[in-house]
């Protein structure tokens, strides 16, 4: 690969790192509020707001994956941890200086708010850890097994195996350390495992424009991965 496409290859490698790392973190900060979906009278959902940029962190590592290889994918993974800890640090700082008499904001509602954010990085990144690495290590498995055919099997394999696995250890932290209790746990864990293989099924048309996208860029052929260092 010649150095102008190298160029352009990295700087949609980091949009794409900082995509994901944007829906990572503020997941974490805006999992308090929870809401219902009642999805064509079938089953109404009952589930928290950050679910919904979360999905987007599967996409986002299987187009890494598909195109720029399981290292590049793992990478990404590995940032996001350390980014979800530093967002940690800044809301306790901001929770631990004193508010001013005028401030729209004061420090009950700001605590109320922000300050179960140290158990849902914690919950959220043992999850995370678990689910990213399996749905990177399943679907390089599923891309080896079929020979990079058939994207939407090792897409979707992968996600659900690996959104369960995020959504069964999130909810069973959170309840463990009391901020859900655990008379909703499997309503919860039904609701938003549906919630995200329905979200990932959806999101398969993307994967694939995506990486249709990026193959004719860059000229690979099909299961052909980018050699960057």
């Amino acid at each position: 690969m010649n150095k102008s496409n190298a160029a352009v290859a990295y700087r949609i490698y980091l949009i794409l790192a900082a995509l994901f790392i944007c829906s990572l973190v503020v997941s974490n900060l805006i999992f308090q509020k929870f809401f219902y979906w009642d999805f064509f009278g079938l089953y109404t959902f009952e589930i928290s707001v950050g679910i919904l940029p979360y999905p987007i962190t599967f996409l986002i590592t299987d187009i890494i994956s598909e195109v720029y290889g399981k290292k590049k994918a793992n990478q990404v993974v590995t940032t996001g941890i350390f980014a979800s800890f530093f967002s940690l640090i800044i809301v306790y700082v901001s929770d631990a200086v004193p508010a001013t008499a005028w401030s729209p904001i004061d420090d009950p509602l700001f605590s109320k708010v922000f300050g179960a954010t140290a158990i849902a990085v914690f919950a959220s990144m043992m999850a995370y850890l678990f689910a990213q690495y399996v749905d990177i290590q399943i679907f390089h498995f599923w891309k080896r097994v079929t020979k990079g055919k058939h994207l939407w099997l090792r897409n979707n394999f992968s996600t659900f195996t690996s959104q369960f696995i995020d959504t069964l250890t999130v909810l069973f932290l959170l309840c463990s350390f009391g901020k859900i209790e655990w008379e909703l746990f499997g309503g919860l864990l039904l609701g938003g495992f549906l919630f995200k293989v329905l979200i990932a099924a959806l999101d398969t048309p993307f994967l694939y424009l995506a990486v249709y996208l990026l193959r004719k860029r860059f000229g690979l052929a099909e299961a052909e991965e980018l050699d960057l260092p």
